[in-house]
């Protein structure tokens, strides 16, 4: 019988509002695969970026995106806002 791998991944959720993420800081299980869908409430588009995740991604205002993520190791995984990048910060933690 053969299953689904994507139903199997888990969604994470993130909002731009107001060039600043939420949550700032999301809490994923270490070696798993992910899906970010990260949703730009601004007007305004935003590339999220990340070195440590090897990511980088324009979202156009009102408009959403999805990203996929790891496996990862456990840590901590810095991300921002490539046009924002004094407001616009947040972290993915792998537990």
């Amino acid at each position: 019988m053969a299953s689904n791998a994507w139903a199997a991944t888990p969604v994470f959720e993130i909002e731009i509002r107001d060039h600043l993420f939420f949550p700032d800081e999301i809490v994923i299980p270490a070696n798993t695969k992910v899906k970010l869908l990260i949703r730009n409430l601004d007007p305004t588009p935003e590339e999220f970026e990340s070195y440590e995740l090897n990511r980088e991604k324009v979202i156009a205002g009102n408009s959403q995106a999805v990203i996929f993520i790891g496996p990862l190791p456990a840590g901590e995984y810095p991300f921002f806002g490539e046009f924002y990048p004094r407001t616009a910060q947040g972290k993915v933690l792998a537990e």
